[in-house]
Parts: structure tokens; sequence; C-alpha cells
């Protein structure tokens, strides 16, 4: 059986993710600097992150074996291209764990028949999981929640993150920032992409926009956004931000102010992809 129901099949995924958390604290605020090392310049990776990504990928294999798991560190666990998908961050906000920092989350979404179907993201320093499965709405340590009302993005709380990877899209990421930081109240960069996400989905923050992020990073908290009631598109308006990287979210009215926002300075945008 591929799936059980889907309520009984998130519970799953939780405790798959609660095995990488625990994993993870085992860790926290004792790594030696010969368990850090960099994969690329200002991208860490630490033994937390290859340890609870193991215990994740063994636990899905054990309770799911016709199910295939794609990871930040060890990319795909089969190569046949048959089964749902687990996407997964075994430590969303390396930086921050490395630096002691208690902002970082395990992200799971799972995809089924093409789209993110279930999602699950567990902060195992603070005890917060947010847990959503597609038409049974998102919940926040097992009570319902949804976004903000905030209608647009004057008095609004937003989240974002900065192109740490990709320098060459700096300027017009801060031309884009400079604008919705002016219209809103405040804006925070909390360094964990995964946990904005969260944090958007249950209206602690009014929205957010961050640009090439990666899957594991997003997945799960998409599906958190929409089944709370929220926005959550690409930079052009559109559903690709899976594979994009490129994400605007928050209740319609944040939402399409952002976009708004966004779409004003998408030449730049563009030509600094295109290396213009």
């Amino acid at each position: 059986m591929l799936f059980p129901e889907p309520e009984a099949f998130l519970d799953e995924v939780e405790a798959v993710a609660r095995i990488g958390g625990a994993e993870l604290m085992r860790y926290w605020r004792s790594l030696t600097p010969d368990q850090v090392s960099e994969k690329a310049r200002n991208d860490l990776v630490s033994a937390a992150d290859l340890a609870s990504e193991r215990a994740i990928v063994a636990a899905v294999a054990a309770r799911f074996p016709e199910h295939r798991v794609l990871s930040e560190e060890a990319g795909w666990s089969r190569d046949d291209d048959s089964g749902p998908v687990w996407i997964v961050d075994p430590l969303d906000g390396t930086t921050n764990f490395v630096h002691g920092i208690p902002q970082f989350a395990v992200s799971i979404g799972v995809v089924a028949a093409g789209r993110v179907d279930f999602g699950v993201v567990l902060d195992p320093c603070k005890g917060d999981v947010f847990t959503a499965a597609r038409g049974c709405g998102a919940r926040w340590n097992g009570a319902p929640c949804r976004v903000s009302r905030q209608s647009g993005l004057a008095g609004s709380l937003l989240a974002t993150g900065f192109p740490f990877k990709a320098h060459r899209l700096l300027d017009p990421y801060l031309a884009i920032f400079r604008e919705a930081f002016l219209r809103c109240k405040s804006v925070r960069r909390p360094g964990a992409a995964a946990l904005d996400l969260a944090y958007t989905a249950c209206g602690l923050f009014d929205g957010f926009f961050e640009f090439q992020l990666s899957p594991w990073d997003v997945a799960a908290g998409a599906v958190l956004i929409e089944e709370a009631g929220g926005v959550i598109t690409d930079m052009e308006g559109g559903g690709g931000w899976l594979a994009s990287g490129n994400v605007v979210c928050g209740p319609a009215g944040v939402h399409g102010e952002l976009l708004d926002i966004v779409h004003e300075h998408r030449d730049a945008w563009r030509a600094a992809l295109a290396g213009g």
C-alpha cells in the first residue's frame, strides 16, 4: 500500500521528522570544528545534517519501501522514477545551527501524483511542529492554523531570506526588499526558510518572499501555506515555485502587493539570472 488514509500518513511523516529532529539535538551546541565543512561558498554542512538525513532515509525505507527520498545532502535514495517522493531537508538553517542560534528545522514534503500533498516542518529546539495534508487543513502543534487576516502590506510583518548563494541577484533583490520594507511595518530575516513558511502559514508572519531556494526548502512549507488559506506562487505569479525556488506567499492581499513589487523589477531580475 502506497499510502494509508491521509491523517494517518501525516502522522507517519511527523514521526519520521521527529526521528531526524532527535538526531539534530544530539549535536545541538556541541559540534566541533571538524564536524562542519563548506560544500560551496557560504553553504555549510555538518555532522548533524548527515546524521539526521541518514536516520530519515532509513525510517522511510523501513516504513514505506515503495517510496523514494530526495534529500539535500544525499540526493535520490533510488534511481527509478516510480512511487511517491519524500523531499527532505534534514536541517534547514544549518548556519544558525552551527552558530548555536535556535532557529532551524527538519522539513519534509511528500509528493504524490505530481504535487506536494503532505508537509511537516519540525522545530526540535522549541518543540513546534507544523503539519498539513492536502484537503485536511494545516495545524500548529495539533491545533488548526490559518494565515493572518492582514489585507495588504501596510502594517504587515514580513519575512525574507537573502540570496547568499547567488550574489549576482543581490541588486534586484535589494530593490524588491527596499520597496517592500518601505510599505510594510517591518521585515525579519530569521535564516530558515521552512520555518518562515510555517510561521506565515500560522499567521506569525504576514508574508514571505525569497528567491533561488531548493525544493527541500520549500516543499513542506508550500502545502502548509495553501492548506492554511494562503497563496504561494513563483515570481511570475505561477505555480513553478518548486522548480524555480522563487517564492512569494501570504494572505491574498499581502501576496498580491508583494507580487506587484516583484513584477516591477522583473526585467532586472531576469537579466541577473541570465548573467546580463
